[in-house]
């Protein structure tokens, strides 16, 4: 498979595992009562910190457990000034630490450097992801294909998913130049192969394709045609079908087969009247059907005909007509094709594409006027996206249990979805936020705080969500440089630590046990920590 290379791939490939490991320290907590110091033992988080490091430390609880991962990073654009600072100990890289990022013209390696800090931390969050998991990753035409190359790497080519358009604006400047950009791109990749979506609620418009004209008890349908493709590998479907109004031997179109096996058909078309199978030495009319000479067509496929006379059958079927009708049925009270009713309760869902439309996932306006709401009229963030849009990406994940990872988050978008979204269906999904810059409680947890209690004012008031978080920064580090436990960790967290280097599983409630340095038993081998 092809790879990408840049300057400094060779120096952060295995970067993610000389990140040190980290406590989380807990600053306070939120709840119905407000913010207060006591542990609410919430299990959504929002932690400020350098989001490596805190992707390290959340591997001891949570690796293979993040059913979604949602990350928005810097589109590196050239107009953001985002900075690398990772510690990588390699005399190039230092070169580029601590300084902003700019314009192709002032720092010709700004790429290199996006992939450097990208890299790492796709590594971790692939670790992160549970096995039937799935990263979603917001990206705008910048980045897209070296981004597509380092997932493709990490996650595999073959756990690719799909590369989603975002309708990001519904109206276009007159005075754009160019060809303006109406989408922004979501790269979708799985823990492993095969994941599906669950599909979207059908819209009205769907539905009014739907009609019960017979009145039949099962429900509301539509009229599909009775037959399938590939007629050539599946000769045995193709055969000779009697009309019971005109009489007529029907066929399937050209290189289609009836949609049943000839069982099957028998048994539908015997509710019109009586049928039964009979060879018509119909090989030549088969053959042509199947685009095969009348040598290679499947021999000896009875036809389904009539066995009470036509008159007998025209009668009966007629009065058919006048009431439900039979799944399967010529169309135009006998004198159409041969058809199926397809009842609109067994279609299920609407199946998710790669396009998102601004109607039914939002816009980037509609994200700033939210913003502006919650935040009594400020501007508090330039690029926030939309709750709708995480939304969408939940409802298609599924699982209302669901831990929900944004390693990039910003205004904290996400944790407003989440919200929104357990209030909505009584689900219990739970948060993990990580914010860089020092707006993650100014902004992150505070705009999660009042989507819990409640905004806004007047005919703009919203009710709260409930719900609860905890607020962390990133600890001192457990591990220090000479090899040896800080002695001021805590013991659990050294505990937690040494389970999880051995087990790679985080450490269950404490078992009964005499013995105070025993930690817990995991495939029939019991750990203790001296």
């Amino acid at each position: 498979m092809p790879t990408l290379d840049w300057i400094g791939k060779d120096k952060v490939i295995n970067h993610h595992m000389e990140v040190p490991y980290r406590v989380l320290h807990r600053i306070y907590s939120f709840d119905s009562n407000g913010e207060h110091y006591d542990d609410n033992g919430s299990e959504n988080k929002i932690i400020h910190g350098d989001n490596l490091e805190a992707l390290k430390s959340l591997l001891t609880d949570y690796e293979g457990r993040i059913k979604c991962i949602y990350i928005d990073p810097p589109y590196n654009t050239g107009n953001e000034g985002w900075i690398y600072n990772d510690n990588v100990n390699d005399p190039k890289i230092k070169k580029w630490l601590g300084k902003v990022v700019g314009r192709d013209g002032e720092d010709l390696s700004r790429h290199d450097k996006w992939l450097c800090m990208m890299y790492p931390r796709l590594r971790l969050l692939q670790k992160l992801l549970a096995e039937d998991g799935v990263i979603f990753i917001s990206i705008d035409d910048h980045e897209l294909y070296n981004l597509k190359a380092l997932c493709d790497e990490i996650f595999g080519s073959n756990c690719f998913v799909a590369n989603i358009s975002w309708q990001r604006t519904y109206s276009m400047r007159n005075d754009s130049k160019g060809i303006a950009a109406e989408i922004e791109h979501i790269l979708v990749y799985s823990k492993r192969q095969g994941w599906e979506p669950q599909k979207l609620g059908r819209t009205e418009g769907m539905d009014s394709k739907y009609k019960n004209p017979d009145h039949d008890p099962r429900g509301a349908w539509r009229n599909i045609v009775a037959s399938a493709p590939n007629a050539n590998t599946h000769q045995g479907m193709v055969y000779a079908i009697q009309n019971p109004v005109t009489g007529k031997y029907v066929y399937p179109p050209q290189g289609r087969c009836w949609a049943l096996g000839q069982d099957q058909m028998l048994t539908a078309m015997n509710q019109w009247c009586k049928y039964e199978l009979r060879d018509l030495h119909d090989d030549v009319e088969r053959a042509e059907i199947c685009g095969v000479s009348a040598e290679e067509v499947r021999k000896d496929v009875p036809a389904i005909v009539l066995s009470d006379t036509l008159e007998a059958a025209r009668e009966k079927s007629t009065k058919k007509y006048k009431g439900v009708l039979p799944v399967f049925f010529f169309s135009k009270k006998g004198k159409g094709t041969l058809s199926r009713k397809a009842y609109i309760s067994q279609v299920g869902g609407r199946p998710v594409t790669n396009f998102w439309s601004f109607e039914e996932t939002g816009h980037t306006d509609e994200a700033s006027r939210l913003l502006k709401v919650l935040f009594d009229g400020v501007a508090v963030f330039d690029t926030p996206k939309p709750p709708r849009l995480i939304e969408r990406i939940l409802h298609i994940i599924g699982d209302t249990d669901a831990v929900i990872l944004d390693s990039f988050a910003g205004s904290g978008t996400t944790a407003h979805a989440v919200l929104n979204m357990n209030k909505a269906d009584g689900g219990n999904r739970k948060f993990i936020l990580i914010e860089t810059e020092d707006y993650a409680d100014s902004i992150t947890a505070e705009r999660v705080k009042r989507v819990i209690r409640g905004y806004g004012e007047g005919k703009n008031t919203v009710e709260g969500t409930g719900g609860s978080f905890s607020f962390y920064e990133m600890g001192e580090r457990l591990m220090l440089d000479n090899g040896t436990i800080n002695p001021d960790m805590d013991i659990r967290s050294i505990r937690s630590f040494i389970w999880y280097t051995e087990t790679r599983k985080p450490l269950p409630d404490a078992e009964q046990s005499d013995n105070e340095y025993f930690l817990a038993v995991d495939r029939e081998t019991a750990y203790y920590l001296l």
